[in-house]
């Protein structure tokens, strides 16, 4: 299964959406839906972390656990750079990458030399002692998280409304998704798919296999810490439910639900399903009923998510 790239008539489309999802906080504003524009930003947020995730799994191969390890640990190290009166974001967000990345290096070091369920295990296990090491650091507030004294600013500007801070997700979201497809399409990309496909004769062909799938895991965990510094912006706090291994789970059924190795998998999945859980939950409290019939149509009728809806992939 190769990492899919949109096909060529997508393109346009993608182009389409990003100028009305510029447009959208003006048009909520207007309509007197402000509620919704921090929606859409926590949609954006999600749709990074997926992504991240997809990076991992549809990229590499690699059927993570613990990816909520560094999702929560960049939402940490955002809180932690704003007390320590580090406010910038082009300065935060980067700290935040490099704190989470670094995490995923020490982390895939290990977990990287096993293969199949004791991968997955091993994963989660780190995943499971990060999550218990904040909740018992009482300097990072322990249970109750560690509030954020407000939001970063970015090249001096203000994100402390929703609208300023939802066109700073969206522009991380979007180059995190131009990155991905040129990562994709170069030789990188190419070397770790093959590693994918046929880790045994790329060994024998003399590549370094360990190596590219640490990185690639690493950068996986660093775009985690992205998403999860900006999370921890919007809702002002860091808490160290981010790390739970259901909240590992939760991108990895919006990976299935986009669809596994396509570039906008991640996106889709995020979009599909916290729309779900917002409509539904104004129905019913049994919200999650809905999501499980969701997955069962995507098993029999979308095998491949529904990102391979929209057309054949091409690349």
């Amino acid at each position: 299964m190769a990492f899919y790239q949109p096909a060529r008539y997508q393109k346009p489309v993608a182009g389409a959406l990003l100028l009305a999802l510029l447009a959208l906080p003006p048009a909520l504003a207007a309509l007197g839906h402000e509620f919704y524009i921090g929606f859409a930003t926590r949609l954006l947020i999600f749709a990074l972390a997926a992504s991240s995730l997809n990076l991992v799994l549809g990229f590499g191969g690699m059927f993570s656990l613990g990816h909520a390890a560094f999702f929560g640990a960049g939402a940490y190290a955002a809180a932690i750079c704003m007390r320590a009166g580090i406010s910038e974001a082009l300065l935060a967000l980067p700290l935040a990458m490099l704190v989470a990345g670094a995490l995923a290096l020490l982390v895939g070091a290990i977990s990287l030399r096993t293969r199949g369920v004791y991968f997955i295990m091993i994963t989660l296990a780190f995943a499971q002692m990060a999550y218990y090491l904040f909740i018992s650091a009482r300097a990072w507030g322990g249970d109750d998280g560690l509030p954020l004294p407000g939001r970063m600013t970015l090249a001096g500007l203000s994100l402390g409304s929703d609208s300023a801070l939802f066109y700073a997700a969206l522009g991380c979201l979007a180059l995190a998704v131009v990155f991905l497809g040129r990562l994709a399409g170069a030789r990188f990309g190419r070397t770790i798919q093959a590693i994918r496909e046929n880790e045994t004769r790329m060994e024998a062909l003399g590549y370094p296999v360990f190596r590219y799938r640490l990185v690639c895991f690493a950068l996986g965990g660093a775009l985690a810490g992205l998403a999860g510094a900006l999370l921890a912006n919007l809702t002002g706090l860091a808490s160290p439910n981010l790390l739970q291994w259901t909240q590992s789970g939760t991108l990895l059924v919006m990976v299935i639900i986009g669809g596994v190795g396509y570039l906008y998998g991640g996106v889709v999945g995020a979009v599909v399903l916290l729309s779900l859980e917002e409509v539904l939950s104004g129905f019913t409290q049994h919200w999650p009923i809905g999501l499980g019939l969701l997955l069962l149509a995507i098993v029999l009728f979308a095998p491949r998510g529904v990102a391979a809806l929209f057309g054949k992939a091409g690349g």
